[in-house]
């Protein structure tokens, strides 16, 4: 008469936790197995291998690559944007590359980028 799962799986369910460890070391033994759940192979920081998710870029910066041919245009623009006076916001237009604003939103980036762009200026946004 063969013994079905179930009178096992009832076996077992009704031993003592010791009883069940002396149980798995035998069947290891017996069929040269091990009852561990495989470690996962992560690699540690001490190898070097960790590799981190990229951290999502939250702050952007306005750089004005170039008036264009509205250079005045670009100066009222960058004056409304920056808050600086005249004579500020011509030495940024004059001096392009430059930024016109730094660490900001993504959103406020494109805003701005849009706004320049309409009157000219080639920007771009780091």
């Amino acid at each position: 008469m063969a013994i079905t799962k179930e009178e096992v799986l009832d076996f077992i369910e009704n031993m003592t936790v010791l009883e069940l460890s002396v149980f798995v070391k035998e069947l290891e033994e017996k069929f040269g197995v091990t009852a561990a759940a495989p470690m996962a192979m992560l690699p540690t920081a001490a190898t070097g291998a960790v590799a981190e998710a990229p951290a999502e870029q939250t702050e952007f910066d306005v750089i004005l690559s170039s008036a264009g041919d509205k250079k005045i245009q670009v100066i009222k623009e960058v004056r409304t944007i920056t808050g600086l006076g005249l004579k500020e916001a011509k030495a940024l237009v004059d001096e392009a590359p430059k930024p016109v604003k730094q660490a900001i939103s993504k959103e406020e980036a494109a805003s701005i980028r849009q706004k320049l762009e309409e009157v000219g200026a080639v920007v771009e946004i780091k």
